[in-house]
């Protein structure tokens, strides 16, 4: 059995360098912005603890670099990192649907006997 946990670690150890970088799109601080900003720190502190970075870009600031990531709502929601590139539109209030959306899955736990 020793060499299933051994097996078992290094897997882990895979999972946890994988990281996660996400861009936020917002202009201005609009009550739906920062709602927006709110969930997803949420979402990412409890599945993507110590894996994720995310950069918030204001438009109304800096409106030229909505261009690269052809922003075409605010808020949005890009993931750069892992590829493909995804994007959600909206507060991200359904958690469910951002989860998916970023392909992101709680960490099993395992119960060991």
């Amino acid at each position: 059995m020793p060499a299933h946990n051994h097996i078992h670690a290094q897997n882990k150890q895979m999972e946890n360098e994988q990281r996660w970088e996400l861009r936020l799109y917002v202009a201005g601080q609009t009550p739906k912005s920062i709602l927006a900003f709110k969930n997803i720190t949420r979402y990412c502190s409890e599945y993507l603890e110590g894996r994720y970075s995310i950069e918030v870009i204001d438009l109304l600031k800096n409106p030229q670099l909505a261009e690269g990531d052809q922003i075409i709502a605010i808020p949005t929601l890009i993931r750069k990192v892992p590829e493909p590139i995804r994007k959600i539109i909206g507060d991200l209030s359904n958690e469910e649907k951002v989860l998916v959306g970023l392909n992101i899955r709680p960490i099993p736990v395992i119960n060991e006997p």
